[in-house]
């Protein structure tokens, strides 16, 4: 056998590879989650039930949940709204991390972060969200997903037995080490496998795709909001460095034929003409109050480019722009690039002029001014902060710096 043989022979093995579910309504498919019912103890899902029942105590007792009674009956309500009766086997916790992501497990356990939250413009883009997860779980994808994982798991352990025996038949093993037939057989298996579980997870997020949009169809949502949460994350993502990931992409791959599915699909269902929820207002009533400290935790995460299209986003939303431009303001002063001081200091000044801008915007002008030298301006900015902020806990050292500047 010459090398090149060996090498077609290990591209015939490599398709043979298990490598998609069974399609859905088959012979042998997995049924959609029974209402209210638990897997039988003696399946390997009720198995990976106990193991996710066990990651859900501990976080349970987290300090990153947000534990606000009215923002998790709100979430709850559209949760129901959109899952039917499979409500009744979901539970949803709101996590506070700056991160666009949502999960859900098999036991019923749904994730939802705050960072998340922070980029739905209303409640029928939340529904489509929620709704997404939901497929997840009536189509059960966690234990498709993962027998798959196990089959490929042991059919990498017999493919490194071939592989060795394919070059030792071809003559060349005196040639490659074993060591390095085993690295072969691992980086190029690895590849094929991993592959083909990135094309299983596309199929899956379709389906839940489909799910998540006919339930917000049903629910009386407006369906074309749905793909325009696709739009603002692909633009974040592109805006950020090459190698900066995305949470929510690793488990939900980004494809334009899915976005261009959900537009199509959006506007067939809506071209009927009847009036169809949006739901600005019932989302900002719930969740305005958090947006402050949601922003300053996604400006710590230091990734300015994306953090730049959110702003821009909610800008253009026009709902509290003074708050908006503070953290506009922010952003520039934190990152610090050239042109970053001065336009701090115009987002600030933009800021100041609405009512709703935090005390410390003061300081953090002052902070910006020394550093392009204008001094007089510095000291009139740190002096309007300890009048409206006189027993803040710097306030000792903005005197100080006062006393600097006299």
């Amino acid at each position: 056998m010459t090398p090149q043989r060996a090498v077609a022979s290990l591209m015939v093995v490599l398709a043979l590879a298990p490598a998609c579910a069974t399609p859905r309504g088959a012979p042998g498919a997995i049924a959609d989650a029974p209402v209210g019912q638990r897997p039988a103890l003696d399946t390997d899902e009720a198995g990976l039930w106990m193991e996710v029942d066990r990651l859900e105590r501990r976080i349970q007792t987290s300090g990153q949940l947000v534990r606000d009674p009215e923002l998790n009956a709100y979430l709850r309500g559209i949760l129901c709204r959109v899952a039917g009766p499979h409500c009744e086997g979901i539970r949803i916790y709101v996590v506070r991390n700056p991160l666009f992501n949502a999960s859900m497990a098999p036991n019923g356990m749904m994730q939802i972060f705050t960072g998340a939250l922070l980029r739905m413009e209303n409640e029928a883009q939340l529904a489509y969200l929620l709704g997404h997860e939901v497929g997840h779980f009536i189509r059960r994808h966690s234990i498709e997903a993962w027998r798959d994982i196990r089959a490929k798991a042991a059919f990498l352990a017999g493919f490194q037995l071939f592989v060795g025996a394919a070059a030792t038949a071809a003559g060349f093993g005196g040639v490659v080490g074993a060591g390095q037939v085993g690295s072969l057989a691992n980086t190029v298996a690895g590849f094929a496998t991993l592959g083909s579980m990135y094309a299983f997870s596309r199929d899956n997020e379709r389906e839940a795709d489909d799910v998540g949009l006919e339930a917000v169809i049903k629910a009386g949502y407006e369906p074309r909001e749905a793909p325009k949460i696709w739009a603002r994350l692909l633009q974040e993502r592109d805006a950020a460095p090459a190698s900066t990931p995305v949470v929510f992409f690793a488990t939900h791959p980004p494809v334009a034929e899915r976005q261009a599915t959900l537009e199509d699909r959006a506007r067939t269902a809506a071209a009927g003409g009847a009036a169809r929820q949006v739901g600005q207002d019932e989302l900002l009533a719930r969740t305005l109050r958090y947006r402050a400290t949601w922003l300053a935790d996604e400006l710590r995460r230091r990734q300015f480019a994306s953090s730049q299209i959110l702003l821009d986003s909610l800008l253009a939303g026009g709902v509290r722009v003074g708050e908006v431009n503070f953290f506009q303001g922010e952003l520039h002063r934190l990152r610090g690039e050239q042109d970053d001081p001065p336009r701090a200091i115009i987002a600030y000044r933009k800021a100041l002029a609405h009512p709703e801008t935090p005390p410390e915007i003061h300081r953090n002008l002052g902070l910006v001014l020394l550093r392009t030298g204008e001094r007089a301006q510095a000291r009139s900015a740190f002096q309007q902060y300890l009048e409206v902020q006189p027993n803040a806990s710097d306030a000792e050292l903005i005197r100080a710096q006062l006393r600097e500047l006299e």
